[in-house]
């Protein structure tokens, strides 16, 4: 069967749980090398990468890879103009493997890189693992959170748990940004 094999999320986010500004620009102390060359090699196994419009990985192979977008503006898929190996996903109007089985992309890893609403929406669909980088230094007051319910009551770590995924050990990826990085797995 071609479609996904394991759902994997991946984010940094500040302490508070913000994955941006109200704007949503990445702070610079979001942008750590240690952790853009841990979610790069992740997306260079993915099979797949789906993201919102707002959202994307960057890098020098992200035109190589298969991506859906997830969007509102297409009542279930459509071709996205921007990207040959990309679809623009509504996931009310077409299932996860109706858009993987239309877009071709190989069975593999689903990776999911953002935004809230997108990792959201997979809270519900099922992770197999998530992988959550937080820079310890860095506030975002008002920003965009990494989940719509992350706020002064839940925490991203609380949100994740509460959907059935257990942590992992704490990885130190760069000791000086205070960046750190846990993988949380179902249980």
């Amino acid at each position: 069967m071609v479609g996904p094999l394991r759902i994997e999320g991946f984010a940094i986010v500040s302490v508070d749980g913000m994955l941006a500004d109200a704007d949503r620009r990445i702070p610079p102390g979001l942008i750590v090398k240690a952790d853009q060359e841990f979610f790069q090699g992740s997306l260079d196994q993915a099979a797949l990468v789906v993201h919102g419009r707002h959202s994307h990985e960057g890098g020098p192979r992200s035109a190589g890879r298969f991506r859906l977008v997830v969007t509102t503006r297409t009542a279930s898929l459509a071709a996205d103009a921007a990207r040959p190996k990309s679809l623009l996903w509504n996931p009310t109007g077409a299932s996860l493997q109706e858009a993987w089985t239309r877009l071709g992309a190989p069975a593999g890893v689903c990776a999911v890189i953002g935004g809230p609403r997108v990792y959201e929406l997979f809270l519900d669909i099922g992770y197999d693992a998530f992988h959550l980088s937080q820079a310890a230094n860095v506030r975002v007051p008002g920003g965009l959170p990494i989940f719509p319910e992350v706020g002064p009551q839940f925490s991203p770590e609380d949100v994740l748990a509460r959907h059935g995924l257990k942590p992992g050990p704490q990885r130190v990826l760069d000791a000086p940004a205070g960046v750190t990085l846990v993988k949380w797995q179902r249980a």
